[in-house]
Formats: C-alpha cells, structure tokens, sequence
C-alpha cells in the first residue's frame, strides 16, 4: 500500500488546464483497466465529483491545514485501498498554500509529503520558448519537489508544440503530453467555481469522456504511469485511515439502535467529505441521503440532521417552495434533536434566503452578495454543543459570496482566532450552524458526540 503508484497534477497557476489535465487521465487510465484512485488537494468539494465521475470511486481530499500534515499519508492510503494507481490533483499554482503559512497545504507541501512525482500542466497558448525559463523555475524552485515530466495545455498548432518542445530540451523536464484547446472540454462555471456534477448529470458524463479521449490522444499514458511507478515508499510506513479505529470510536453497546442520521443532498447541497458519513456511520448511525428540493418530508425516524454545504442560493425558490419539508426541519430542531449545518445548511436554516421563506430555525436572514469570502480559518468552539466541547480548536475553510445577518447568535458556533479576532455562527439547542467547513477527519470526536447526541436526544 505504502507504494502505491502516484502522479500529483499541479501548474504555474490557476486556469492552466488542471482539472481538464487530472479528470482526463483519470478516465483514459480507468479505460485501460485500471483501478485509479481519486484525490484533490485543498477544501474544494467540486472537483472530487468531477473525479468521481472518471474513475468509478469516490473523489477524496487532501488538504494539510484542515487535517494535519500527519494525516494525508493516512488519508491517501484510504482512498487508494485496492487501487492499481492514484491520481492526485492540485490546487491552485504549485507552490501557493495557506495564507501567511509558508508551504502549509500547497500542491508541492502534498507531493513531498506523498513523495509523489509532480506533472506541470503548462498553460502554453500565449508563449514559446518562454516556457522553458518557467518550467525550469518550477522545477528547480524546491529540491523536495520532484517535478517529473511536463504537459502543455492550449497548444495552438503542430509547429507551435514542435517549437515548445524545442524550447523545452534543455530544461531537462520530459514533455509528455500537448493538449489544443477543445471546446466541448470546456466545462462550466459561476460564483463558486465549476457546476457540481450533479447538476449537470449527462452534459458532465460528456465533458469527462471529452476530456478522456483528448487526454489520451495527447498525452504519453505509457510514459506517465511509469513515472507513476517511481514514487517512492510513504515515509514511516503509515498505515491507511481508518474511521472506525477503536481509539476513535468506542464499541457500541450491545442492543442499542442505531440512530437515524439524515445528511442532505442532491443538486442544492453537493458539498460534503466522503470520511464525514464514514465516521457517523462507523460512530454508530444509520445514514440516510434525502434530497431537500425533492423530499416533503425526512427519513423515517430521522433523530439527528446533517446539512452541509452547496448552492442553496440557486435553488432558492425550489428549496422555499418545499414548504411540508421546511417545516419537517423547523419541527425537528424545535425537538432539541442535533443538527450540524455548514454554509449552505446555514441558509437553508435561516428565516429566508434572498427574500424567500426558509426553514426558520434560526433568527437570521440570508442574501447573496458581489463579495467573495474565501480562506481558511483557525477557530475554537466557543461553548458546548453537538459537535464539540467548548475549547475544542478546528480548522475551517469558508467559500460563500453571501451574507447572514446577525452573524453570530447569542450563542456563537466558533471563535475564528485567524486571520481576523470574531465569533461567528449559532449554537442553539441542538442546532449548530456556521460557515465554517470543516474536515471531522482531524477530530473523530465530533461524529462520535454528534451520534451521542442523536441517541439521547
């Protein structure tokens, strides 16, 4: 397991081609018959379903402020149980990571934790023999990072790559692959980033076929799963992450019932953490999916509710219209029964939402704003509630281009330590509701309790 192979797609910058670059190989190395394992460095919940989508298996993150540095070995090593071959991609630029933290969560500080060998997506439509300066920059930048071979995006001709590839002997980086720019690969995009897999269903099956084919007709698949092949062993034999490991989750006693724990989902809340159902499941519960825009009413024997992120503010007039459901919610939380709500779940919670009924559990109005907030977060629960004891210290990470108001209860979710002193969030009953994301893989406490809580409730 330790050696499993591995390729960390990374690049110059954002909009160089990754996600085109690592979905593709993806889908053309598990149309060759391999099983390839899924990952994303960072907190982005878009691409893993993307991800998803080509390999058959779930996308998993990686992200090094959120669960540690000492945890990505063992993530990775989840994920990529039975897996012939893994395929990480990276975010943004390779070397940028958490704000003011060196090389804290960068795409190179996954590589050398992962002792991956590094593919640069180049982005080549406006350059020559320019590229040879910057992928030697890139390359020779940090000695850890082992920058393997090269594959240039948006190529604008035969004797355009012929003059790339010139450019790039004597950079000592093999090229192997050139990719021109293909409308129908193109997927896309609005206030958040790419449309989520499930909301696109049959036009996001094409584009990853497109991006599939375009990957294998121009990319050396022989070449790169060798370069694959030559990670190197996982530093101190980790073993893989486990979410039922006895020292998470106690043995539940015999003849207790598993408690119902519903999580939201379908197009208006995609935004979740595989490991998040793994450890409420491994803790005890009886997960259940169900679908706000759809479903009037909530699984049989709901006793505790999992609400995470999405676009709630797409679906607004849907998710209002709704209204049998909206009051199941309102009824619930009413009950002191637990509810976790993230972001979008936050919204959703709130009296309205742009101006549209909600679920009126909290009292809090909700709108869309033109600014983006976006970073992550260091922060301290600032009481007791049905994630945490008060003083537990969690790592967040907030995307949102709304606003709530008030955004802190009288009895607030989080202390947010960095990068700005505030509270923020509510803690009311059993409600616990903040902006905040956060990954439960670094506090295996929070499912445990949560389920805790759905049982005596």
């Amino acid at each position: 397991m330790s050696s499993v192979p591995r390729l960390v797609v990374a690049a110059p910058s954002s909009g160089s081609g990754k996600t085109t670059v690592a979905t593709g190989l993806m889908a053309a190395f598990a149309a060759r018959g391999l099983a390839v394992s899924p990952h994303k460095v960072g907190p982005d919940y878009i691409d893993p379903g993307y991800h998803a989508l080509a390999t058959g298996r779930v996308g998993r993150n990686l992200d090094a402020y959120l669960c540690g540095p000492e945890l990505i070995a063992p993530l990775f090593l989840h994920g990529a149980r039975g897996c012939d071959l893994a395929v990480v991609e990276g975010v943004m630029g390779l070397y940028d990571g958490a704000a003011g933290e060196g090389e804290l969560a960068s795409t190179a500080h996954i590589a050398k934790l992962l002792r991956a060998p590094v593919v640069l997506v180049v982005d080549a439509s406006s350059q020559s023999r320019s590229v040879a300066a910057l992928v030697h920059g890139f390359a020779s930048w940090d000695p850890g990072v082992r920058v393997g071979g090269v594959i240039l995006n948006k190529v604008a001709s035969d004797r355009h790559e012929e003059l790339l590839r010139q450019a790039l002997d004597s950079a000592g980086v093999p090229v192997l692959g050139a990719l021109r720019r293909v409308e129908q690969v193109d997927t896309p995009s609005r206030h958040l980033g790419l449309v989520p897999v499930a909301e696109r269903q049959a036009a996001a099956v094409d584009a990853v076929q497109a991006m599939a084919a375009q990957v294998a007709q121009g990319c050396d698949l022989a070449a790169l799963e060798a370069l694959a092949r030559t990670a190197g062993a996982l530093p101190g034999s980790p073993a893989p992450w486990t979410p039922d490991s006895p020292t998470q989750h106690p043995a539940r006693p015999a003849g207790r019932r598993a408690p119902v724990v519903a999580v939201a989902g379908g197009p208006a809340f995609t935004f979740s953490y595989a490991e998040h159902t793994e450890l409420l499941a491994a803790a005890g519960a009886e997960v259940v999916t169900f679908d706000p825009l759809r479903d009037e009413r909530l699984p049989e024997g709901t006793a505790g509710l999992v609400i995470g992120g999405g676009f709630p503010e797409v679906y607004a007039a849907e998710l209002s219209a709704n209204e049998p459901l909206r009051k199941a919610v309102a009824d619930l939380a009413s009950c002191g029964a637990p509810v976790a709500a993230e972001c979008a779940g936050l919204l959703y919670l709130c009296r309205e939402l742009d101006g549209r009924p909600m679920c009126g559990v909290l009292d809090a109005t909700a709108r869309m704003t033109g600014r983006l907030t976006l970073g992550y977060r260091d922060a301290v629960a600032v009481g007791d509630s049905v994630l945490a004891a008060a003083g537990t210290r969690m790592r967040g990470h907030e995307f949102h281009r709304t606003v709530v108001e008030p955004g802190a209860g009288a009895a607030p979710a989080w202390g947010v330590r960095a990068p700005a002193r505030r509270v923020e969030g509510f803690v009311q009953q059993g409600v616990h509701a903040s902006y905040l994301h956060t990954h439960w893989a670094s506090e295996p406490g929070v499912a445990r309790r949560f389920v805790e809580r759905c049982r005596t409730s």
